[in-house]
């Protein structure tokens, strides 16, 4: 029977295989729908010419060339891929002698921050315990690589340079201090005396202790009072100088600069051993913190100054940028009580801005993040910051050492 004979009878006709032959292949074409894309489709056009396996092998070692290239020029490196944090130029001293070269005045001096920056958070923190805030004019900063002409920091228009009027970047700065073309990295934070105007200090460690140890009240006269209580707090009492320093400088090795070697490691090596690094050091601090409110007993040390800034900033950027995602804060539970803690000491949420760490970090680290995507969260909400954890009084003699 015909087909038309078929359907007149109400019958479907039978459909045909079409069976292939060896004498060719049917070539079928997957094309995408308006909105889609399928890129430069390199793989199809180049398939029959260049194998997939050695186009895939090609642009990974051209994109590993590059990608090691920028991270040593952004993170210095040692020759087996380990992250080496540079030297810091400027090594002077606000002190307290008679005749000191930087004596502690109130308003002289000038600290350049970015905001970003776990090193000079640790110093605006500080600052903000020490209640030294009419006391030292604190700038900050914005990352951005691309309008800075060495480094990533720049002034913005609403926050111009208060010491040298025309600088445009960190850079600018630099070359104002040392009254040359400066030559190196122009870090931050940078503290400057901005009636001398000249260069102090450089070293995020450096500038707390002597905040700490200088006595700007005294300095003028003036004795601590209720309007200004905050110069009588002392995060680094002689009795536990010693246990400070060597607890600081663990934390330094272990964590807050391991996550830069986890984050800039060009060798799977040199990450692995940062990485292990990380894990030991959260386990071991949540270890200590399960027994006692702070670090060093029951009142905020610099050991803790130390700790915040990566601790806030490591469910946020550091477990996923950085890769050093076998912990996070939110699994470990006295620690992220802690934070949360911290978090509510008079000043500290001034100086915390996780949007911004999420912001900087992902979209200006270009050889660790090319497609500049920010994620969105974690954000202060998510990490429970201003959630009181009861883990004490916040009055200021409940929390804080006190000078005599």
């Amino acid at each position: 029977a015909t087909s038309a004979s078929l359907a007149g009878a109400g019958v479907a006709p039978r459909t045909r295989r079409v069976r292939g032959t060896c004498r060719g292949r049917r070539h079928v074409v997957t094309r995408a729908s308006k909105d889609e894309t399928n890129g430069l489709g390199l793989l199809t056009w180049l398939g029959p010419v260049i194998p997939q396996g050695a186009l895939v092998t090609g642009v990974k070692g051209t994109w590993k060339i590059a990608w090691q290239t920028m991270v040593t020029e952004l993170a210095p490196q040692s020759k087996d891929g380990e992250y080496r944090r540079p030297k810091y130029a400027f090594d002077g001293k606000i002190s307290n002698h008679a005749n000191a070269k930087h004596p502690p005045r109130p308003g002289w001096y000038v600290l350049y921050v970015g905001n970003a920056c776990p090193w000079c958070h640790r110093v605006t923190l500080t600052i903000a315990l020490l209640g030294l805030q009419e006391s030292i004019t604190v700038v900050k900063m914005t990352d951005d690589a691309e309008r800075a002409s060495r480094g990533g920091w720049v002034f913005e228009t609403s926050r111009p340079d208060p010491v040298f009027k025309t600088s445009k970047d960190l850079r600018e700065v630099y070359d104002a201090v040392t009254q040359s073309s400066y030559q190196g990295r122009c870090t931050a934070p940078l503290l400057v005396d901005g009636v001398k105007k000249i260069a102090v200090n450089n070293e995020s460690a450096d500038i707390c202790a002597m905040l700490d140890s200088a006595n700007f009240h005294v300095a003028t006269g003036d004795a601590p009072s209720p309007k200004n209580p905050g110069t009588s707090v002392e995060l680094r009492p002689d009795q536990l100088v010693t246990e400070i320093d060597t607890l600081n400088d663990y934390l330094y090795k272990k964590l807050n600069n391991a996550v830069y070697r986890s984050g800039f490691a060009t060798t799977q090596a040199a990450h692995n051993r940062a990485a292990q690094d990380v894990v030991d050091a959260l386990d071991r601090v949540d270890e200590i913190l399960g027994k006692t409110r702070f670090l060093l007993g029951d009142r905020v040390t610099d050991s803790d100054v130390r700790l915040f800034p990566t601790i806030v900033r490591f469910d946020a950027v550091y477990a996923s940028l950085f890769k050093c995602s076998s912990r996070r804060v939110g699994d470990l539970p006295h620690l992220q009580a802690w934070m949360r803690d911290f978090y509510l000491l008079p000043g500290v949420k001034e100086t915390v801005d996780v949007d911004g760490y999420r912001s900087s970090y992902f979209g200006q680290l270009f050889p660790l993040n090319p497609g500049g995507i920010v994620p969105t969260g974690p954000t202060k909400e998510d990490l429970g910051l201003g959630v009181d954890p009861g883990r004490g009084s916040l009055a200021r003699e409940d929390v804080f050492y006190l000078k005599q």
